[in-house]
C-alpha cells in the first residue's frame, strides 16, 4: 500500500525517522486533551482502552522506536523476533482499527459534524492518516498466529469495555464518562446498536488487514 521508496525514506533515514516519532508522540498529547475532561471518572488500568487513539498513536511511536538502533541499514536489517512481532501487530491493529472507526463514527450521523474545519474534515483526515501509517509496519516487522489472535482478543475486549461492559456486569465498576458507564470515546449522539456492531467488524477487518499486509515469523527467524 506504502511505495517501496516511501517506506526505505521515512523508516531508513535519521531526520524523517525522528519526525516520524515526534509526530505520533504530539498525536498522543493532542489525544490526550481531548479525553481530559471525561478521563478522572474512568479507572486509571483501563485508560488505554478508554483513549483510543493515543493509544494507537503510543502503539505506533514504540513500533518506530525499535527501529533507532537499525539507522544506517536496510530495513530489511530491522530486528526481527517474536515479541517485536506482537508489538508491531498490535501496533498495526489500533492504527487501523481507530482510523476507521472515527471516519466511521462521524459519518454515521454526518450532520452533526460536517461541515465544520477540525470537528469533521481536520478529525477523519489525521485519523485516517493512521491507516497510511500502519501499513510502513509490514516493512519492518513480521506476525504470528499468536500476535494476530492476540491483536484480536484485545480489541475485542476494547469494544466490550466500551459498549458492554456494563450493561454485562450490571455495574459501572470500571468508571463512567459524565453520566454514562459506556466508556466509548466522547461523541456529539448516542451511538444505538449500530456503532457498536460497526466497532466490530472494523475489528475484525484491522485483524483481517494484519494478516494479509504481514509476513509470517518462522519459528527459526530471529534477528536482534
Amino acid at each position: 500500500m506504502i511505495p517501496d521508496r516511501w517506506a526505505r525514506y521515512y523508516l531508513e533515514n535519521a531526520p524523517s525517522l525522528v519526525w516520524l516519532l515526534v509526530a505520533n508522540v504530539a498525536a498522543v498529547l493532542v489525544g490526550v486533551r481531548y479525553y481530559v475532561e471525561t478521563i478522572p471518572g474512568v479507572n486509571t488500568f483501563v485508560w488505554p482502552l478508554y483513549a483510543d487513539s493515543p493509544a494507537a498513536t503510543f502503539l505506533a511511536a514504540l513500533s518506530f522506536a525499535t527501529l533507532l538502533p537499525n539507522l544506517g541499514r536496510s530495513v530489511d536489517d530491522a530486528p526481527v523476533n517474536r515479541p517485536l512481532a506482537y508489538l508491531h501487530t498490535l501496533s498495526f491493529v489500533w492504527l487501523v482499527k481507530y482510523g476507521l472507526w472515527t471516519a466511521v463514527a462521524l459519518n454515521l450521523r454526518v450532520s452533526l459534524y460536517f461541515p465544520e474545519a477540525w470537528a469533521y474534515f481536520g478529525i477523519m483526515l489525521t485519523h485516517l492518516a493512521f491507516v497510511g501509517e500502519a501499513y510502513l509496519l509490514p516493512y519492518v516487522g513480521r506476525t504470528t498466529r499468536g500476535a494476530l489472535t492476540f491483536a484480536l482478543g484485545l480489541a475485542l475486549l476494547n469494544d466490550l469495555v466500551d459498549y458492554g461492559f456494563a450493561t454485562v456486569t450490571g455495574s459501572c465498576a470500571l468508571g463512567t464518562v459524565g453520566e454514562r458507564c459506556l466508556l466509548y470515546p466522547p461523541l456529539r449522539y448516542e451511538p444505538g446498536l449500530a456503532l457498536p456492531l460497526l466497532t466490530v467488524l472494523t475489528t475484525v477487518v484491522s485483524v483481517w488487514l494484519a494478516s494479509s499486509a504481514f509476513g509470517r515469523l518462522e519459528e527459526d527467524e530471529t534477528i536482534v
